[in-house]
């Protein structure tokens, strides 16, 4: 997608701060963290939303959640523990239609939505 800014950080038209990558994902840090660690894991691939999950791309949740989870270790947020979320919709909060996913950690997190 032209005008996906996480494509764009992907192919290195947009420079970022990229913790972690590999063939599938791509792990860059938040530019406005809401927490000490906050990293969004972005698939390489361009799929909008969760919504657009099935078939032949459904591994990559799976890949994206053992990236989380190796970034926590390595972050060392993993032992007292850490939030992982998929914005997904207007409504869910995702404001960049590219699939990813929040990891964030290194404080205690509210347990209140809103």
């Amino acid at each position: 997608m032209a005008d996906c800014v996480f494509c764009k950080v992907i192919s290195g038209q947009l420079n970022s701060d990229i913790v972690f990558k590999d063939d599938k994902v791509v792990a860059i840090k938040d530019i406005n963290p809401l927490a000490p660690v906050h990293l969004l894991i972005i698939p390489r691939q361009h799929i909008a939303s969760l919504q657009d999950i099935a078939g032949a791309n459904i591994s990559i949740v799976t890949h994206m959640t053992q990236v989380a989870n190796k970034l926590a270790e390595q972050t060392g947020i993993a032992d007292k523990g850490y939030r992982v979320v998929i914005n997904t919709g207007n409504d869910g909060g995702q404001v960049i239609k590219h699939l990813h996913m929040h990891l964030l950690g290194g404080k205690i997190l509210s347990s209140k939505l809103g």
